[in-house]
């Protein structure tokens, strides 16, 4: 077989493979992630109990675990031991936990519960693509994705290929330290264009087992404080509940076991907005995120008054205020950035709004920095004025070339 007809059967299976993701999403109603920016904050115990929340409700629900490397979903809902299988036509077949609610992760592929997933990004990417192309769900009004935490290929890899009508359900716990964290995941789905349904702050308060009344034992509201801060909602507290460690082990969701429970009343108060979205809601989102997107802040490294072609050596940053809609600068600063070193511009461009870099070279680890803080990166540029580059990246001539920093 040639060359060329190696490269066009590569791109008619890519096209089928593309065509058969697109056809299994459109059969799913409305894809939620569940997102956090560190592990420890109740993320897997949050996906299982609104997937099993969702299903008490009547509806048709699928919980897919994309926690490759964790994954706890299998142990909550007791199906250890269990495997999944293909099904007669190729297709993976989900686990049906009950009549509403049916669960795939990749744990259900493991011959060991104590075997450690050993993959590199694109054998991952890879894996997720697969659950989501080929998991013969049928059709469903939820599927919810328990993701790992952080920013890093596979919450990447899901929130790229869901496609349309996707909500990211992001987790907390109270403490700065987890907030902090948090942040960088909103960030992300801003970054993404992927909607936020809302933060949940869990592990907020203790329930009391005796009185039935909910002590503040730590902080509480940074979830809240970290919503009202990044325009997000809020989905309201789940406390800390000695019912939901017993039915974790025990194989059962809380707002099953424990459905009379404090924590189990507050999760079903704070699913509530999901549950009730309307599209009228999602029309109402749209009109208020096209405002938000109307301005941005365009980051420029400069040197000698033109485009640096290294962000990491440039004598100072143009900060380029935009109206996106009419495509005009407004306003032009000239800052200095903090002294390079890994992880501090991406933060400190952050900290002035910026959500646009342009640079004529630009590493990957350092792209993925930028992109934890919500700043989209635009590499291969040519030296110009700060302006005259900002102006044509708007009206789309913007010439880009060779990523000269690509190590």
């Amino acid at each position: 077989m040639s060359t060329q007809s190696c490269s066009s059967f590569d791109e008619s299976q890519r096209e089928l493979e593309e065509l058969e993701l697109a056809t299994r999403m459109e059969q799913i109603g409305l894809k939620l992630l569940v997102l956090s920016g560190k592990g420890g904050v109740g993320k897997s115990t949050v996906a299982a109990n609104l997937a099993a929340s969702l299903a008490r409700a009547g509806k048709k629900v699928g919980l897919l675990d994309v926690d490759l490397h964790g994954p706890s979903i299998p142990k909550i809902l007791g199906l250890d031991g269990r495997r999944i299988a293909q099904s007669e036509n190729g297709s993976i077949a989900p686990i049906k936990l009950n009549e509403n609610l049916s669960v795939v992760s990749v744990g259900l592929l493991l011959d060991n519960a104590n075997d450690a997933v050993i993959w590199r990004g694109p054998m991952k990417y890879n894996v997720i693509r697969q659950f989501l192309k080929d998991v013969e769900w049928g059709r469903l009004d939820y599927l919810v994705i328990d993701s790992p935490p952080g920013t890093g290929d596979e919450p990447l890899a899901v929130a790229q290929q869901v496609g349309k009508n996707a909500l990211a359900v992001v987790v907390t716990t109270p403490q700065d330290v987890a907030v902090a964290d948090v942040r960088r995941s909103v960030s992300f789905c801003k970054t993404l264009d992927l909607r936020i349904a809302g933060i949940i702050e869990n592990m907020s308060g203790l329930a009391c087992p005796h009185c039935g009344k909910t002590v503040d034992l730590f902080k509480v509201g940074g979830g809240e404080k970290l919503a009202a801060e990044m325009n997000v909602p809020f989905l309201g507290r789940i406390p800390l509940d000695p019912n939901i460690v017993l039915s974790g082990d025990s194989g059962s969701p809380f707002v099953e076991s424990s459905a009379d429970g404090i924590a189990a009343r507050a999760f079903a108060a704070a699913i509530m907005p999901i549950l009730n979205r309307t599209k009228q809601d999602d029309a109402l989102f749209a009109k208020q995120h096209s405002k938000e997107n109307n301005s941005m802040k365009i980051a420029i490294p400069v040197a000698d008054g033109v485009l640096c072609m290294h962000f990491g050596h440039c004598q100072q940053f143009a900060i380029v205020d935009v109206d996106a809609d009419a495509k005009t600068v407004t306003n032009t600063t000239y800052l200095t950035p903090p002294p390079h070193e890994p992880g501090v511009l991406p933060r400190w461009l952050h900290e002035q709004g910026a959500n646009v870099i342009i640079a004529g070279g630009m590493g990957q680890r350092a792209q993925g920095l930028f992109a934890e803080n919500g700043i989209k990166v635009v590499v291969g540029a040519q030296g110009g004025d700060p302006q005259a580059v900002v102006q044509a990246y708007l009206s789309g001539d913007l010439q880009t070339g060779q990523n000269i920093c690509d190590h």
